[in-house]
């Protein structure tokens, strides 16, 4: 039996996590635990959903796989200090996986397990995760050897079937994707910067990713 703990944290992007657990629920002999710093609510960035967290990060202190989601705060509690910044540094040892989705990757750098690797996070923060002593990559989904890190938001669904073929092979994975109907076919082509026209970037450029 495998354990994946997700942490969360307060005003947590709630895709994030959302995402990666619909995937990884799914695959048979997969334990997952939600767990915080206390037990009790812990909200969205929004503060519209609220999630009854009943495990903390000492009931897992040795999960097998370990995901973090990101957050508009996740710069001020990288820079600051939280305890899932501890929770993740002193796990990371016994983890068979690490991984993070968005700008979970800075909490993993605050964590000092990204010095010298490349990871990627969402595109507007790269150069705080550069600052953790990362090479960050414009790639969805970076390995770099048991440390996944997915991009922007969606990608957490991309990172989680990553992992999912490596717990449990590809034809789970593949068979989960077909299951949750993963077939993107967005509207609009503009969801890189390489790829929005540059009004729409400035406009996403504008708004304030540090969590004040």
């Amino acid at each position: 039996m495998t354990t994946l703990a997700i942490g969360l944290y307060d005003h947590f992007t709630a895709l994030d996590a959302i995402g990666p657990y619909q995937v990884l629920s799914n695959i048979p002999d997969v334990t997952t635990v939600v767990c915080a710093a206390e037990r009790g609510v812990v909200p969205d960035d929004n503060s519209l959903m609220k999630f009854d967290v009943e495990h903390t990060f000492d009931d897992v202190p040795r999960p097998d796989v370990l995901l973090v989601p990101g957050g508009f705060i996740t710069r001020k509690i990288a820079e600051e200090g939280h305890p899932i910044v501890d929770w993740i540094a002193a796990a990371h040892p016994h983890t068979t996986w690490t991984t993070s989705v968005c700008t979970g990757a800075l909490l993993l750098g605050a964590a000092g397990i990204l010095d010298g690797l490349e990871a990627t996070t969402h595109w507007a923060s790269y150069d705080h995760l550069a600052g953790y002593g990362a090479t960050p990559t414009a790639e969805r989904v970076v390995r770099q050897g048991k440390i996944i890190t997915g991009a922007g938001v969606s990608a957490g669904i991309d990172m989680a079937l990553t992992l999912a073929a490596e717990l449990a092979g590809p034809e789970v994975a593949q068979a989960i994707q077909l299951g949750i109907e993963y077939d993107p076919q967005p509207p609009f082509d503009s969801g890189s910067p390489a790829k929005a026209p540059a009004e729409i970037l400035e406009l996403v450029q504008a708004i304030s990713f540090d969590g004040d």
